[in-house]
């Protein structure tokens, strides 16, 4: 529930699944940053920090989960006002945390989960506009804005229903805007034309209750990149191009009923990874592998965790090693090709932003504002420091340009080294 220009090196995660442009040390252009694996190759992050490498802590108006994403020396947020008569995507100055510009749309008052808010969705950028999703307490609607703040355009989704409220993030690829428009009873995922707005594609799903885990890009060598869409009814991989299905994977589940997507899912090696799970405790993480013989996708469950791994946060995949943090508050290494969990260590507190991996570190933030660095080391839990944010954390930080952002309850953090006097 939780996203210059771009660089021109590639930065790839193992085993070709998924392909990245540079966007690590420059931008974070949707949720979790570049193609949503939550890794950063920023070598600057202070790992322990005090008051000084606060750089600006800047105050948001009204209140939201929305993660923040970045371009360049701009960054993205969305927000509502408190009394939910306003959706809001606010852009700020990076280098000073000066809010520029905001844009608002009207809305309503309307009911959410607990954890969840009128503006828990996360734009996304390709440098040219920032693309955001409205749900005014009854419809959703996908806007443009250029980097100005100036609107570009708007489509209209149609109404939105959900017992939890809205909160999917879209993505940009190539020319297009990528939506899994999930809710109950109903799932669409859709493709806009990023210039125009206009309707690119809709590949109807089978719908349960509502989903907000947000897609990925798979990229292989010599072969078409491949939109890779996690949701109750299973996994599945799309032409981004055409919306036409390629290969499904169903998900079945042993519990009462079927269980829904929050966490987004990664990939590597040949391996999707998705999580579910729901509010009564009940669990089902999913590594399913995709063999690619004979020019045609095959996808098999490999191995499967029903306890212990996240329904809210994200997974992070590093080289051989899935690291996770529960939303409970405890960390995992697994060795994902296998499932054999490593090791496991508490932290403390409840989770729900996601885990981001920086310069071979895992930086987890609870619900209550720690944050938790630890080495994503398989020979051992080392935890590196702890640090506190000061006020309640539920949005999944960014990482840009050797600095972290985070998105508190009240305010927007910058953290960085100090500039040398």
């Amino acid at each position: 529930m939780r996203t210059g220009s771009f660089g021109l090196v590639a930065l790839l995660v193992l085993g070709g699944m998924v392909g990245l442009d540079r966007a690590a040390a420059d931008n974070w252009p949707r949720f979790r940053g570049p193609n949503g694996t939550g890794l950063a190759a920023d070598k600057e992050i202070p790992v322990a920090w005090t008051a000084e490498h606060v750089l600006w802590k800047t105050p948001l108006p009204g209140a939201g989960n929305s993660s923040p994403i970045v371009w360049g020396d701009r960054l993205f947020v969305q927000s509502a006002t408190t009394d939910g008569r306003q959706r809001m995507l606010l852009c700020l100055d990076t280098a000073s945390g000066k809010i520029l510009w905001t844009q608002t749309v009207g809305g309503a008052p309307a009911k959410t989960h607990m954890k969840n808010t009128l503006a828990s969705s996360t734009p996304a950028t390709d440098g040219e506009r920032v693309y955001c999703l409205f749900w005014d307490g009854s419809a959703c609607t996908l806007h443009a804005y250029d980097f100005e703040g100036r609107p570009v355009w708007k489509h209209d989704l149609g109404s939105f229903t959900s017992q939890h409220g809205a909160g999917a993030s879209p993505i940009v690829f190539a020319d297009k805007v990528i939506l899994n428009n999930d809710f109950d009873g109903t799932a669409v995922l859709l493709a806009v034309h990023a210039k125009t707005g206009k309707p690119a594609w809709q590949a109807p799903r089978q719908a349960f209750r509502a989903c907000y885990s947000t897609p990925f890009i798979r990229e292989r060598p010599g072969q078409k990149p491949e939109l890779i869409v996690a949701s109750t009814a299973g996994i599945t991989g799309y032409d981004p191009d055409t919306g036409a299905a390629n290969w499904h994977w169903t998900w079945k589940f042993s519990a009462k009923h079927p269980l829904r997507t929050v966490g987004s899912p990664v990939g590597g090696n040949g391996i999707v990874f998705a999580t579910s799970g729901d509010g009564g405790g009940d669990r089902h993480m999913v590594a399913v592998k995709l063999d690619d013989a004979g020019g045609r996708t095959t996808p098999s469950l490999v191995w499967e965790d029903r306890k212990t791994l996240p329904y809210v946060p994200t997974l992070l995949l590093q080289g051989e090693h899935l690291y996770a943090v529960n939303d409970l508050g405890t960390a995992f290494c697994y060795v994902a090709a296998t499932g054999e969990r490593v090791w496991a260590a508490r932290l403390g507190g409840n989770f729900t932003a996601s885990p981001v991996l920086i310069d071979g570190k895992v930086y987890a933030i609870n619900e209550e504002g720690d944050v938790f660095v630890f080495a994503a080391d398989p020979g051992a839990f080392q935890l590196l420091a702890k640090n506190r944010v000061g006020e309640a954390v539920y949005a999944t930080p960014a990482v840009s340009n050797n600095r972290l952002f985070i998105r508190g309850s009240e305010h927007l953090f910058c953290i960085g080294r100090p500039p040398t006097r």
